[in-house]
């Protein structure tokens, strides 16, 4: 009984929180709102973005549905490929 006790002890006590996290935001390492960038970077940063940013949507793609002719097709291109080998 007494086991079991100290393993639902143990195991309620990891749910109280995150100790390293907190010693690190009480000594003023990390947390709190993000800090704007240094001018150096505000200064070398391209205004041209030729990459998608963090938490943008890739740009919708136009896709074409193959007739069933076009799959027949490379169904037997696929097809005469293993063969093939």
């Amino acid at each position: 009984m007494l086991c079991l006790s100290l393993v639902v002890a143990v195991a309620l006590g990891g749910c109280a929180g995150n100790p390293a996290r907190d010693l690190a935001v009480a000594a003023g390492v990390t947390g709190g709102e993000p800090k704007p960038p240094p001018d150096f970077v505000s200064r070398t940063r391209r205004t041209d973005m030729d990459y998608i940013p963090v938490g943008t949507s890739a740009p919708k793609r136009a896709y074409r549905v193959k007739t069933p002719q076009e799959v027949k097709s490379a169904e037997s291109d696929l097809e005469g490929r293993r063969a093939a080998q």
